[in-house]
């Protein structure tokens, strides 16, 4: 199982799945910014370990910035997911980590970690909570970017 940020080279996979906490806010994200950078040259999908209620109103506006409808996303978890077979699992949260290392285990499924911060847990403004989620998409997109280069 890799950990963080710095990734030896390595081929691009065929099927990804970016797995979080309630599939709200980190791993939408990361679907939405791997999708959008590699197209139908990449499956890609999300989920969670829990159940969520639909996707995080504030994930909807920072990704709408760059470009990223996301509007109609719905969360899921590992068991609603229509396609079990990815060759790279990347977990975004601790506990969507352990998850992923045992749905993966007896399969050809590489598991890597990408600590990734929960924006929903900063205070303030709503002004202080948006850059809090633009945070959060500009290193899932600089980890996807070097992971993917």
């Amino acid at each position: 199982m890799a950990e963080g940020g710095v990734h030896e080279a390595r081929t691009r996979p065929d099927a990804v799945l970016f797995a979080c906490t309630m599939n709200r806010v980190r791993s939408p994200m990361a679907a939405a910014l791997m999708q959008r950078r590699f197209g139908d040259r990449v499956y890609v999908d999300s989920c969670g370990i829990r159940e969520g209620e639909g996707i995080d109103p504030f994930v909807v506006a920072v990704m709408a910035e760059i470009g990223c409808d996301l509007s109609e996303q719905t969360a899921k978890t590992f068991e609603e997911l229509h396609d079990g077979s990815f060759d790279l699992i990347v977990a975004l949260s601790p506990e969507a980590a352990a998850r992923a290392v045992a749905g993966a285990r007896g399969l050809a499924t590489e598991v890597e970690v990408w600590p990734t911060g929960d924006p929903t847990l900063e205070g303030g403004s709503r002004a202080q909570r948006l850059d809090a989620y633009r945070r959060v998409r500009d290193e899932i997109k600089r980890k996807i970017d070097e992971r993917f280069a």
